[in-house]
């Protein structure tokens, strides 16, 4: 079997490398994670086995969001990360509301889960991926991968429960 040029394979899966990269680093460092994500399987390609490059992207790419977060964790300056909450952005009159994105209360509860099932939930309605490919991803079974998912849809239901009370 041949791999298909690489920019045929970019065409073809550019959203949804840079859909998960948001998803697991965040708006503002998602960019950066698909970029770098781009970089290593150019790098890699030509050991790529080209049953499954999608698959393989999605792979790169979350290996990509692990050691943006690690990095990060090393570098911020922040120890309190609290002390930013209230800081408005660049440009904003001081009068102004802090503006929030009509999903950020989800998000929120979606980065307080657990690692694991933080990554499995989103890979499951973020990337659109089914159990097996979510299972070879996250390295376990397709079995694990359902309980992660739904362990995770538990607590979010719970959390979003209590937050509305």
């Amino acid at each position: 079997m041949t791999r298909p040029p690489f920019q045929s394979l970019v065409d073809a899966h550019w959203r949804d490398v840079a859909r998960l990269a948001h998803a697991l680093a965040g708006p503002a460092h998602g960019d950066d994670v698909a970029q770098q994500a781009w970089l290593q399987a150019l790098a890699a390609y030509p050991r790529a086995d080209p049953r499954n490059l999608r698959g393989w992207l999605l792979t790169i790419t979350r290996n990509c969001a692990m050691d943006s977060h690690r990095q990060r964790r090393r570098v911020d300056p922040h120890e309190d990360p609290t002390e930013l909450a209230g800081a408005r952005p660049v440009g904003t009159p001081a009068t102004a509301p802090p503006r929030e994105a009509p999903d950020a209360a989800l998000w929120a509860c979606v980065d307080a889960l657990p690692p694991r099932q933080r990554e499995a939930v989103i890979l499951k309605y973020v990337a659109d991926l089914d159990h097996r490919t979510i299972a070879t991803l996250l390295e376990t079974t397709p079995a694990m991968s359902r309980r992660l998912v739904s362990d995770a849809l538990a607590t979010l239901r719970r959390t979003t429960i209590q937050e509305l009370s």
